[in-house]
């Protein structure tokens, strides 16, 4: 069972700052074999979930009220370490942030910009495709909408 916390940037330690870093580098750069700028810039804006198993970070997303990413509230840079996969956190973590988004910013409709062959995975979570298929950093994506 996951530990989920919901925490402003200001509130994040420098550990669990540095252990979210350190996720999405090793899944997005490293494991993706994907070379982008993961530090973006928005990380001060957005909500962090963390999901901690034994004190130890293995699940994340951040959330971002309407505007501070899309026009829409969003969720994205949602992760599980490679060896945590089987557990099905993925579900759990995502089930907080959308719980989260409901809470913390008053709303329902939430874009996220997934990976395409993630597709499944948000269906099952009630999220629709819009649109046609994208590269974002040479991966494809597809925009999907949960109302």
């Amino acid at each position: 069972m996951l530990k989920i916390l919901v925490k402003a940037f200001n509130e994040l330690t420098t550990q669990e700052l540095y252990d979210i870093l350190q996720l999405r580098s090793e899944v997005f750069v490293v494991e993706q074999n994907c070379v982008y700028q993961d530090i973006d810039g928005k990380d001060q804006k957005a909500l962090h979930i963390l999901g901690f198993k034994n004190n130890q970070l293995v699940a994340y997303t951040r959330i971002f009220k309407p505007g501070d990413y899309f026009e829409n509230a969003s969720i994205g840079r949602v992760v599980v370490a490679k060896n945590q996969r089987q557990h099905q956190y993925g579900y759990d973590i995502m089930k907080v942030s959308i719980e989260a988004v409901e809470n913390h910013f008053k709303e329902t409709l939430i874009k996220i910009s997934a990976q395409a062959y993630l597709k499944g995975f948000y269906n099952n979570l009630g999220f629709n495709e819009i649109g046609e298929e994208y590269l974002e950093d040479d991966i494809p994506h597809i925009a999907m909408i949960k109302t």
